[in-house]
């Protein structure tokens, strides 16, 4: 058993930190928001007066925060109240210069650190399914696997500090600019006269085949875990998608790489969560490029 403080309880910490609890682990929780310590402690964290509080006799200490700047403020607060050598792992995604900033201020206080973002969404982290891909030295990773490895299901060591935000982003890029080309030949497919149905069984066994078809088809039936099946209610929200999108074009941009899909990709969500769907799953970007209006997009 490894007693492990875990700070940001929302909609994918408070199931990860469920899962470490499962897994056996003593889990000291934290978050700003009281429903949210509320709900963690019935899942058997438990919940700490701080931030600081949590941390002060963990092994190791879990983020899962919105922003860099989040980050880097709760671990400049808490890193002092730590014991030397608590390993600080970051699972939030945020952009790569903080998440290296976050590394210099932990080797500062004498701790080891990884950032580890995550991919598999709120349905990942419930089911303790998410791939982690962590940054850090060989050390720091080799302490932090055995942890992580009770809340996903992949974990992959992509370099040092920071390589691991460099991989989400690049991945979430990926991820951006596919569901739009799914969205699109879908669109394009009505028009002609296809059925989602015959579009997916050939796409999906042909060159067109993807993630964002085969596992998150944009259209209502072909997959019925889609958030197209459950009125494109969120596993991953059109904000956030655009939160990432956004981190890789300033990425992009700071090491001089032209991502011209990357933009466009940005673009478009940008446009889409400002017509007011940001809550909305990113799939349901599929109504915005039909060109419905906005009312009619929300009712689509």
């Amino acid at each position: 058993m490894t007693t492990i403080a875990f700070i940001g309880l929302g909609h994918m910490g408070g199931p990860m930190a469920a899962n470490l609890v499962k897994a056996g682990h003593e889990v000291l929780g934290y978050d700003l928001v009281a429903s949210l310590r509320d709900a963690s402690a019935q899942d058997g964290v438990s919940i700490a007066a701080s931030a600081k509080e949590a941390v002060a006799r963990a092994e190791v200490v879990i983020t899962m925060l919105p922003m860099g700047k989040h980050v880097l403020a709760v671990w400049a607060d808490v890193l002092p109240a730590a014991r030397k050598g608590t390993l600080f792992i970051d699972s939030s995604t945020i952009d790569v210069e903080s998440a290296r900033k976050a590394h210099a201020l932990a080797a500062e206080a004498g701790m080891a650190s990884l950032d580890a973002p995550v991919s598999g969404g709120v349905g990942g982290a419930k089911a303790a399914s998410l791939t982690f891909m962590a940054g850090g030295s060989d050390e720091a990773f080799a302490r932090a696997k055995p942890v992580l490895e009770a809340m996903g299901r992949k974990i992959v060591h992509c370099g040092p500090a920071g390589n691991g935000q460099a991989a989400k982003i690049c991945n979430n890029m990926i991820l951006g600019i596919s569901m739009i080309g799914v969205c699109e030949a879908f669109a394009l497919g009505e028009k002609l006269g296809l059925s989602h149905q015959a579009l997916f069984d050939v796409a999906s066994t042909s060159s067109g085949q993807c993630w964002s078809l085969t596992s998150y088809c944009p259209v209502p039936g072909p997959v019925p875990t889609s958030p197209a099946n459950n009125d494109y209610k969120p596993g991953f929200a059109a904000a956030l998608m655009l939160k990432d999108l956004k981190l890789s074009q300033e990425a992009a941009l700071a090491a001089g790489a032209a991502t011209p899909m990357g933009a466009e990709a940005a673009q478009l969500y940008a446009l889409y969560a400002g017509a007011g769907h940001g809550e909305a799953d990113f799939s349901g970007i599929i109504h915005f490029l039909r060109g419905l209006g906005a009312v009619e997009a929300t009712k689509a």
